[in-house]
């Protein structure tokens, strides 16, 4: 569910991810399959498992 909500409403989109503790990940949302997103954020690609996600928002 939160998979398919991600693509249809983030793909290609500047996003800010956050998973719990002080990060948070940046990136532009170049694709969310088999439950993992991947961000790019100036060439270097970051995979997040959507499982571990607790909240996301566009930059």
């Amino acid at each position: 569910m939160m998979q398919s909500f991600i693509v249809e409403h983030y793909l290609n989109s500047a996003i800010d991810v956050y998973c719990g503790g002080p990060d948070i990940f940046r990136g532009i949302v170049k694709a969310c399959a088999d439950n993992v997103l991947t961000l790019d954020n100036e060439g270097k690609l970051t995979h997040i498992a959507i499982d571990k996600i607790i909240a996301l928002w566009a930059q």
